[in-house]
């Protein structure tokens, strides 16, 4: 392995505009992150990665590298792009651990954060980093979010998170598992007891439906809920996936890998929303996929569908009348997902959009006075690179707001 990193980093060009750097949410610095490790400096470079990123060994794995990094690499124009998440990931494997946990200096001021996944996790670090008192409040019993309860262990080890609690702890960071701010707890307690802002991160959980008939079946499951504790259903031999995109893959490859003998994903249109790489992965591990099949119902048979009907450019402009039933044990509808409205109904002046997500201005603060979020309970559900940038600019914006609250002497 590490002759196979010696050899991509050794092809890396060093661009003087790097397209991976430009191409990754984030904007890791990639040009200096290989000459570091060219010379031998892993510390260095590691230290590098992770003020830029705090979650990098996390991102080195989950990352769509295809059409980021490795998607704007120079090189992979006419050949084999150098896939940087290999040695990101060998760096900031072996940084995470031996990292320097001391903050800069102290400060004097606390700051709550709400949820701790990838948004809450690169908040947390960040400002605990800068001196700042931070307590995290997490409704599950572990930290992660998604990471924990949305990413197959075969995809992202949980022992990494493991690790990174471990640091967090070390910086200082406290946690509160089981706690869920909107319940017992209110933000309103948070400011009372002395924080000095609020961050939120609390993602999206709520499946969303297709409101159509059957969907309280009990052979009916949403694919958020299966992720998070594969080990409670009994899906059968037949496995039905409504949906095809990166978080319906990870559904049907962990119940081909949990024995079911068929796992079938099925699409209205002519493409998937899931990443090549991920399709390939599913495809390898048996999953089936079936196109331009519209979901009418669910019976206890299995889904029925309707076949779409496409015009000259793939658009869906209809659907035939005869409808299809697809035998199947289990239906799973992963569809996307939006956010619970907790913290909303429970906190005066909170708003949120349309769709439930929280409203933030250009600095991400919501429509409370000094209360941020950032990730997928402001955007929706993205990748985890882009809620870790997101989160970067709502720490820079927290960091202004209580230097300017404390210059006017409030």
């Amino acid at each position: 392995m590490a002759l196979h990193i010696i050899d991509e980093a050794d092809r890396c060009l060093r661009c003087k505009k790097p397209g991976c750097q430009k191409g990754c949410p984030a904007h890791t610095p990639v040009p200096q992150v290989m000459e570091l490790f060219k010379e031998g400096k892993l510390m260095e470079a590691g230290a590098l990665l992770f003020e830029n990123n705090p979650l990098s060994a996390i991102c080195s794995t989950v990352c769509n590298h295809e059409v980021q990094c490795a998607g704007h690499c120079v090189l992979g124009k006419k050949g084999n792009p150098i896939h940087f998440s290999s040695v990101e990931n060998f760096i900031s494997e072996a940084y995470l651990d031996r990292m320097d946990c001391t903050p800069a200096q102290k400060k004097d001021a606390s700051v709550a954060v709400i949820g701790s996944g990838p948004a809450g996790m690169t908040a947390a670090m960040l400002l605990a980093k800068e001196g700042y008192g931070v307590t995290v409040f997490e409704a599950k019993d572990k930290i992660g979010g998604i990471l924990q309860y949305g990413i197959p262990e075969f995809r992202l080890s949980k022992g990494l998170l493991v690790r990174y609690k471990k640091k967090m702890l070390e910086m200082g960071i406290q946690i509160r598992p089981n706690t869920t701010i909107g319940g017992a707890l209110k933000i309103e307690d948070l400011f009372r007891d002395g924080y000095a802002c609020v961050f939120i991160g609390t993602g999206v959980w709520r499946p969303k439906t297709l409101g159509i008939r059957g969907e309280s079946l009990g052979n009916v499951h949403f694919g958020l809920d299966y992720l998070a504790d594969p080990s409670a259903y009994d899906l059968g031999e037949t496995v039905a996936v409504i949906g095809m995109g990166n978080a319906a893959m990870d559904v049907a490859r962990t119940a081909l890998r949990r024995g079911a003998q068929k796992a079938m994903l099925f699409a209205r249109g002519k493409k998937a929303a899931a990443s090549s790489h991920e399709m390939s992965y599913a495809r390898l591990d048996g999953a089936e996929f079936i196109y331009g099949k519209a979901i009418e119902q669910i019976t206890p048979e299995g889904p029925v569908f309707r076949t779409s009907i496409f015009d000259e450019e793939d658009n869906v402009v209809g659907y035939e009348e005869e409808t299809e039933l697809v035998r199947a044990d289990s239906t799973i509808i992963s569809v996307s997902q939006g956010p619970k409205n907790k913290l909303i109904l429970t906190t005066k002046g909170l708003k949120g959009t349309d769709e439930g997500l929280l409203q933030v201005d250009e600095d991400l603060m919501t429509t409370c006075e000094g209360v941020f979020a950032a990730g997928d309970v402001v955007s929706g559900p993205r990748t985890v690179v882009e809620a870790v940038e997101d989160a970067k600019k709502a720490v820079r914006s927290m960091i202004r707001y209580i230097d300017g609250r404390r210059s006017a002497g409030v």
